[in-house]
C-alpha cells in the first residue's frame, strides 16, 4: 500500500465543525455572521487565538485578548463565550472509518490545534462529551496537539514532528482538514492533502486514495 499513514485533523474533521456553531452564537449576540472567523483570521500567526493554541495566553488571558480584538472591529464578543463553544459533536462514520482503518492495518493520528480549556483534548466542557472525545482519541496512534507541543498548524514543524514520531516519509501519509490554510504545508511537504467540506466528501476523497469503500 502507497500510504501507511492517515493523519487526521480533529475539530471539523472527527466532529461537526466548531464554525457551525460560532454561527449560532454569532446570531443570539447579535453580531455579524462569521465574526469569529474574521477576527481569527487578522494577524493569524500572533492573535489571541494563536497564542491561546500555543499555551501562550490562559482562559481569562484568552477572553481578554479576544473582546479587545473584537473591538477593533466593533464588535462586541468576549473569548469566553466562544470557547463555550468549541467542542462539536463527534461524527460516528468517522469512528467506524478509524475501526475500519486500524483493522486494514493503515496507522492513524491526530494533529491539532486547541488550547488549555475545557475537559482533554477535545475541549469539552461537560463530561459527556469529554468521555466520547476520551473514547476517538485512544484509537490513535499518535497525537500531537498544539497547546502541549508549543507550535501549531500551519506552521510545518508540526507535520515533520508527525511524521518523525511515526517513522513515515511525508509521501507515505494522507493528512485531511477543514482549513485550507492548513492542508498547504501538509500538501508542500509530499502528504497528500484532503480538504474537508463535509464528512461523505472526507470519506470517499479518502477511500479513492486507499482505494477502499468508507466507512
Amino acid at each position: 500500500m502507497k500510504y501507511k499513514t492517515v493523519i487526521f485533523d480533529f475539530g471539523g474533521v472527527i466532529t461537526s465543525s466548531p464554525f457551525e456553531a460560532f454561527n449560532r452564537l454569532e446570531a443570539e449576540q447579535g453580531v455579524p455572521k462569521d465574526s469569529v472567523r474574521r477576527i481569527n483570521s487578522a494577524n493569524p500567526d500572533d492573535n489571541a487565538w494563536a497564542r491561546f493554541e500555543r499555551a501562550e495566553l490562559d482562559s481569562a488571558g484568552f477572553d481578554e485578548a479576544f473582546a479587545m480584538e473584537a473591538r477593533a472591529i466593533g464588535i462586541e464578543l468576549r473569548g469566553a463565550d466562544v470557547l463555550a463553544r468549541l467542542a462539536g459533536d463527534v461524527r460516528p462514520n468517522m469512528v467506524a472509518t478509524l475501526d475500519r482503518l486500524k483493522v486494514e492495518g493503515v496507522r492513524i493520528s491526530c494533529i491539532t490545534n486547541n488550547v488549555p480549556a475545557g475537559k482533554g483534548a477535545g475541549m469539552a466542557m461537560d463530561e459527556e462529551k469529554a468521555a466520547a472525545v476520551k473514547d476517538v482519541m485512544r484509537r490513535f496512534d499518535h497525537i500531537i496537539e498544539s497547546s502541549k507541543a508549543g507550535v501549531r498548524k500551519p506552521d510545518p514543524r508540526i507535520y515533520q514532528m508527525m511524521c518523525e514520531a511515526l517513522d513515515v516519509e511525508p509521501a507515505q501519509c494522507i493528512y485531511l482538514d477543514d482549513l485550507g490554510i492548513n492542508c498547504k504545508p501538509a500538501a508542500a511537504l509530499g502528504m497528500a492533502a484532503i480538504k474537508v467540506s463535509a464528512e461523505q466528501q472526507a470519506l470517499d476523497d479518502l477511500g479513492a486514495l486507499l482505494n477502499m469503500q468508507l466507512p
